[in-house]
């Protein structure tokens, strides 16, 4: 936890999510081996790179909500046409795209603690197993969460949530701010076709 607290003491306490690229210490602790990434690669296997990786903060200065939904982009070096992927978006200036929903479901999310979470502080609402359902269209979320059910996501600094990136998901405003820091990232253990590259961590 210390380690991985230096590799990010740089970045701006006051933003809500920090989208993270070519930080060495991290790229090593994510990487297969490293000692984050060895968890991710144990159901993956040893292939198993981040693809993605952002940081979360709700304080009381950024405090929201987030409404159930999946996570349906993926962060890519250069936009090129490919069938199955888009529309395309930039964020932070990094390039998004939507891939086909086959890719997702290959992928897996985790999510480091760097913070307490506890339920007054906006825990990850999920819907256990609702990945199988695959692409869920909005006007239909609602209704496979009640069928999945929800399991709120406690945690304490150092804790590691991991999950399939295309579960749905959501999150409260905090009842009770306080720093909620969490990393998330994005892992696979493919390369992406027709010239499209991960842009990576």
């Amino acid at each position: 936890m210390a380690e991985l607290e230096r590799s990010l003491s740089g970045l701006p306490a006051d933003n809500a999510g920090v989208r993270l690229h070519g930080i060495r210490p991290l790229r090593e602790m994510l990487a297969a081996d490293g000692c984050v990434g060895m968890r991710p690669a144990s159901l993956l296997g040893q292939s198993a790179r981040p693809v993605r990786a952002v940081l979360f903060n709700k304080t009381s200065a950024t405090n929201w909500s987030l409404a159930w939904h999946q996570d349906r982009t993926i962060c890519v070096k250069a936009r090129r046409e490919v069938a199955g992927f888009g529309p395309w978006t930039v964020k932070q200036g990094m390039i998004h795209v939507a891939p086909p929903v086959e890719l997702l479901a290959r992928m897996v999310t985790i999510r480091v603690h760097l913070d307490d979470v506890h339920p007054g502080n906006a825990p990850l609402l999920i819907a256990p197993g609702s990945h199988l359902a695959g692409m869920v269209p909005v006007q239909d979320i609602a209704e496979v969460v009640e069928r999945y059910g929800t399991k709120v996501c406690l945690a304490e600094a150092g804790d590691v949530w991991m999950y399939s990136t295309l579960i749905l998901h959501a999150s409260e405003a905090a009842r009770e701010p306080a720093s909620r820091r969490v990393l998330q990232v994005d892992y696979a253990a493919f390369d992406l076709p027709g010239g499209l590259e991960w842009q990576g961590v």
